[in-house]
């Protein structure tokens, strides 16, 4: 189950993804009030009850895999809530193939948009999929009008392979050879792997 990443922690430069908790939720639920978001990320708005329902199945779902994305600068050290800029997903859509993962990302901070935090949090899901959960093959469905984000996944080697008039979508793609495995795992050979029950543990605590 996709439960694998409940206690991981990936430390990069700009960003740190940690699993999506109950904590999250109220932030989180506090982003999708946004149109602009809801429109970006084809999703409906949600009450607050039904958010937490969300994470539940989000944390107990075998096809999916969700990190929030954290400013590395600022957490550890501030509350968690207050660090969150973002989500990285990956979806198992097809149970043929599970060595195929669909990659969503969305910085939610419009401070935080532009500024390679997003480029960051996808290269460290995309390496992870690939070294823990045996991917090969990368899918990404983006919105016509999301020039920003079709060009970040063109700058990740991903190609556009289809367009859906009536989504308005455009469906970009990686086939991870062993050339862009070697890429993508130097692209993100700074990264560190945590726990996140000792990076949560208050400072204090780990200094005995």
């Amino acid at each position: 189950a996709m439960r694998i990443n409940q206690d991981t922690v990936l430390r990069g430069q700009k960003v740190t993804l940690v699993p999506y908790t109950a904590a999250h939720v109220p932030r989180y639920h506090e982003w999708m009030q946004s149109e602009e978001l809801r429109h970006l990320t084809a999703s409906e708005p949600l009450s607050l009850e039904q958010e937490y329902e969300m994470q539940r199945s989000w944390r107990e779902d075998s096809d999916k895999c969700t990190f929030i994305v954290l400013d590395a600068a600022r957490w550890p050290g501030q509350a968690e809530e207050s660090c969150m800029v973002g989500d990285v997903n990956l979806f198992l859509t097809n149970a043929e193939d599970p060595t195929l993962g669909e990659v969503e990302i969305m910085i939610a901070e419009p401070s935080y948009r532009g500024r390679g935090f997003g480029k960051e949090a996808t290269l460290m899901m995309m390496s992870y999929g690939v070294r823990s959960l045996g991917i090969t093959k990368f899918e990404a469905k983006i919105g016509q009008e999301n020039e920003a984000s079709i060009c970040m996944f063109k700058k990740l080697h991903f190609e556009e392979v289809a367009v859906n008039s009536v989504f308005q979508e455009v469906t970009l793609r990686l086939d991870v050879s062993d050339q862009e495995r070697r890429w993508l795992l130097e692209q993100t050979n700074h990264v560190e792997e945590k726990s996140y029950t000792e990076l949560k543990q208050p400072a204090g605590v780990l200094e005995t």
